[in-house]
């Protein structure tokens, strides 16, 4: 009897991690993210991120132009944030630093704070975290209008989901993939490493979608 329970466990262990890798590789399409819900869906598009027009950590002008024919992921922080921000500009910079070489790629981070995070502080705290400008675009601007893009661009505002309450601060530890086209691909935990992988894998999922 306790030979047979032995088989069985071993077996059992066996079918599980053979499962997993066949399960990992069988994705070779990434959904689309279309309403705030995040319900996932595969046959096309139907929200593209709206047109926005922000200036970066050098004052120059980034808009969609900026990332057409790119992928890229997009995120909201602030410069003073003390929490999850330091955790998410970390996590860029490794996304920076994977993807340093891969033109098809950039990062495009926003200030959540613009009537503090001006040109000149952006452009500080790019020097101290390494921020190479033709990747990674750290961008400020009219304050309603990055508040705009997060909740009906990004769907990046989970509080103002629930409570609508346009005057809530935007705090968010989203990352956001962009395919080339300007559709929402991807939404991960910026703060979690694991969750960053998974976002680098599925990167190279969609790379070869295009």
């Amino acid at each position: 009897m306790k030979k047979s329970v032995f088989l069985i466990v071993v077996s059992l262990v066996f079918f599980n991690c053979k499962e997993k890798p066949s399960e990992a590789s069988s994705v070779s399409k990434l959904p689309y993210f279309n309403s705030q819900d995040f319900t996932p869906e595969w046959d096309h598009g139907t929200h593209k991120i709206p047109e926005f027009s922000f200036v970066d950590q050098n004052g120059t002008t980034i808009t969609n132009k900026t990332f057409e024919g790119k992928i890229y992921i997009a995120d909201f922080f602030f410069t003073t944030c003390p929490g999850i921000c330091p955790k998410l500009t970390k996590n860029m910079g490794s996304l920076q630093e994977t993807y340093l070489k891969d033109t098809e790629i950039m990062l495009l981070s926003h200030t959540v704070m613009p009537w503090k995070d001006f040109v000149s502080v952006l452009n500080t705290y790019a020097k101290e975290h390494n921020v190479i400008s033709n990747k990674w675009h750290l961008v400020t601007g009219d304050k309603d209008a990055i508040y705009k893009i997060a909740r009906n661009g990004y769907f990046a505002d989970e509080d103002f989901i629930k409570t609508q309450d346009e005057s809530n601060f935007i705090h968010t530890e989203n990352f956001i993939l962009v395919d080339k086209k300007g559709y929402i691909r991807g939404v991960y935990n910026g703060t979690i490493e694991l969750d960053v992988e998974r976002l680098k894998r599925h990167i190279d999922i969609l790379k070869q979608e295009h």
